[in-house]
């Protein structure tokens, strides 16, 4: 598969709600992730963990793609997540995840979006 296609696939799962076991398929045993460039998690283990983690933490309503761009082995997405955090009110969250492709598997994935 292209990196396109792999991309798509990631994208599909994601809005299908599932976000833990798009993370299995498609992310390296040794996936660097971090939030707006801060901290960086590394690997699947500790990575799998935060994302299980985030999805327990809040009710998904609805998941929305902007544009998509591909470049070589990198790949941006833009992203819109309607959800509730647990004990909190209705939010959308913006955010770019930045991805790093190597052999059909997303190696560093950076997510980019306001806190505040």
């Amino acid at each position: 598969m292209s990196i396109r296609e792999n991309v798509q696939a990631v994208i599909d799962g994601i809005l299908r709600g599932e976000i833990v076991e798009t993370f299995d398929t498609w992310y390296a045993d040794d996936i660097v992730m971090s939030e707006n460039g801060v901290e960086d998690r590394v690997g699947k283990a500790e990575n799998r963990a935060f994302e299980e983690a985030f999805v327990a933490s809040v009710t998904f309503h609805e998941a929305r793609v902007g544009r998509i761009a591909i470049d070589g082995n990198e790949a941006a997405i833009e992203w819109e997540f309607e959800m509730t955090p647990h004990g909190g009110d209705r939010i959308i969250q913006r955010q770019v995840a930045f991805q790093t492709w190597k052999d059909g598997k997303v190696v560093r994935e950076v997510f980019y979006y306001n806190k505040g």
